[in-house]
């Protein structure tokens, strides 16, 4: 709406409007302020819940009997033995004799022609290999549409040995340029010497594809097949039960293909990485290729009559180029344990909750001795009950903060008036104490104290209270129940070695009612009913406004802002139209009073 006004009057009337409708945007910027104040409040609460929430995820921690029956292992050589330790295992001694490692089955290839370039395509060095190693393989070759003026296209694969039109004859390759198809006569070779203009030479090492003629940028080689050297083998390799890791359509055994491209050291890279769980390399002084089993022990075929570890198929692998050796064979660990005299497919096994790893063969004895991890359930339980403090002293410091009601959330004309520093200062100051005093909060807070004092009953061992095992109460007032490990922590440390088991319930205890319950489960089970507390008082950020107390005062209050708005609306548009009758009532007088001063003049 466009006004004119203050024409006739010569008064601001927008001003005048202006400073009336302060007065009148007074309700409203208070609840504008009071709706700040609740998303405020809102903010502290979950910000509360948060804090509550992450302490509940590392009591469950707590929960855990790996926190208090951590072990410590000890060998007494650990170039012979290393050993670890679960929490399931016993405090024991333990001796390992005669032991003698366990070894991977491990095949060699014969001495391979020392002309082999292991970094070359197998096919251009076909020559120091059998011919049976090779199979040909039909290649279907799509169209091939030139992005540039060119006279050589390179084929996906090499090791060519034959092109075939349908007709099957080797004669043709046709390119189609603007609609015109011409045929170039196939050689195959491994040098092009002259190439005639109606020629292409194919390198049957490289499969790149020369033609006598430049081709035309938009020129079609047509599609067409070719003839290419493929190596194709088998490898069956078995896992401790005697089954094969192959797949089981191809009867357990791992089938490889390679085109005649591949070089060496590309091919043994691939067996190695594949899962048939051979570790094969091509070694330069002997000029041989090594495959080693990558598990240890004797891995062979439950229904094999030779017990042979590694199986190869394939002349490649076979007769016509590594003659590899079918019958090697792992050995398995063999060691006396406390007298036992036993075996096992690897040097590393577990027994009893201990991990025991093989580092040399020996003859002699190795003591083994595990024990409770004393420090580490000591440092568990210390940085719970640090984790715990400062959950506390946060929740406190806001239930306890002083609200200050001379600073109220500022409006946006207020804000304007003040520099981005002194604004947030301010918003510092408005934002302090409103949680301060809230019961939900200080309920919890002293319904946790009691959870850490009370006694728990029916524990097996001599600890029933956190006393006990040197952990109580700060004697300063100040601290607002912070707990606090006495002394040096040897009592705490003494508790944890005496009797681990009776700490542990103290803790973490089961029960059907809260006496019976260990501190921790108390805790859980406070910090559980305090955060749904809050919850229902501040909700969650998935929650909709009508899900929470302080959403649905907020919901209430955006309705009277938005009510309001609608008046202040109204009674603005009412001022204007005052303004604007008394305007022309001024120029109605001001007529007349021109019209009267002409009959006197």
């Amino acid at each position: 709406m466009v006004r004119v006004s203050g024409l006739a009057s010569g008064m601001d009337i927008d001003q005048i409007v202006s400073d009336l409708m302060k007065a009148e945007r007074m309700p409203i910027d208070k609840m504008k302020k009071q709706k700040q104040t609740l998303e405020w409040q809102r903010d502290d609460y979950r910000s509360m819940n948060l804090l509550l929430s992450d302490f509940n995820n590392l009591a469950f921690n707590m929960t855990l009997q790996s926190s208090y029956s951590s072990k410590t292992v000890s060998s007494a050589d650990e170039t012979k033995v290393k050993a670890a330790a679960t929490s399931s295992a016993g405090n024991a001694s333990y001796t390992l004799s005669n032991v003698t490692m366990a070894t991977a089955a491990q095949t060699i290839s014969t001495s391979i022609d020392s002309s082999m370039d292991p970094t070359k395509s197998l096919w251009s060095q076909r020559g120091s290999m059998d011919s049976s190693v090779w199979t040909e393989k039909t290649v279907e070759q799509a169209a091939i549409t030139l992005s540039a003026d060119t006279s050589t296209v390179k084929l996906a694969k090499g090791a060519v040995s034959a092109v075939n039109q349908n007709t099957g004859t080797l004669n043709s390759i046709s390119v189609t340029t603007d609609g015109t198809s011409k045929a170039y006569t196939v050689r195959i070779g491994t040098a092009a010497g002259t190439i005639n203009s109606n020629e292409v030479f194919i390198n049957e090492d490289t499969g790149e594809m020369t033609f006598g003629t430049t081709l035309t940028s938009g020129s079609t080689i047509e599609a067409f097949s070719y003839q290419q050297n493929v190596l194709n083998f088998s490898m069956t390799t078995y896992d401790s039960t005697g089954k094969a890791t192959g797949n089981i359509q191809d009867g357990g055994s791992t089938p490889f293909e390679f085109d005649g491209s591949t070089s060496l050291n590309t091919l043994l890279t691939q067996i190695s990485n594949s899962k048939v769980g051979i570790s094969a390399f091509f070694d330069e002084g002997t000029n041989k290729v090594v495959m080693t089993r990558k598990d240890t022990g004797n891995l062979s075929s439950v229904d094999s009559p030779d017990g042979s570890n590694m199986v190869f198929s394939g002349a490649f692998l076979t007769t016509g180029f590594l003659q590899l050796a079918g019958n090697a064979k792992g050995t398995d660990a063999k060691f006396t344990l406390n007298g036992l005299e036993t075996t096992r497919k690897s040097n590393t096994f577990t027994t009893g909750g201990v991990t025991y790893t093989l580092q040399n063969n020996f003859t002699g004895d190795v003591r083994v001795n595990v024990s409770n991890d004393t420090q580490k359930v000591f440092d568990t339980i210390k940085d719970f009950v640090t984790k715990y403090n400062e959950l506390i002293e946060k929740i406190n410091g806001k239930i306890t903060e002083e609200r200050d009601r001379n600073y109220q959330p500022l409006t946006d004309q207020e804000r304007e008036k003040l520099t981005d520093k002194q604004a947030e200062q301010w918003d510092d100051k408005a934002k302090s104490g409103l949680l301060k005093g809230d019961t939900i909060l200080s309920s919890g807070l002293n319904q946790m104290r009691s959870n850490w004092y009370a006694s728990v009953s029916g524990v097996s061992g001599a600890f029933s209270q956190l006393t006990d095992i040197g952990i109580s109460t700060s004697a300063n007032y100040s601290d607002r129940g912070k707990l606090v490990i006495e002394g040096d922590g040897t009592k705490l440390k003494e508790a944890i070695e005496k009797d681990p088991q009776s700490v542990m319930d103290l803790f973490m205890k089961s029960g059907s009612t809260t006496s019976e319950k260990g501190i921790v489960r108390r805790l859980r089970d406070t910090i559980t009913q305090t955060v749904s507390k809050v919850e229902q008082r501040a909700g969650r950020s998935t929650w909709t406004s009508e899900q929470f107390l302080l959403g649905r005062n907020l919901k209430s209050v955006n309705s009277q802002i938005t009510s309001f708005e609608s008046r202040l609306t109204q009674i603005e548009d009412r001022y204007y139209r005052q303004f604007t009758a008394m305007e022309k009532a001024i120029q109605n007088a001001n007529a007349q009073s021109a019209q009267l001063s002409q009959y006197f003049s």
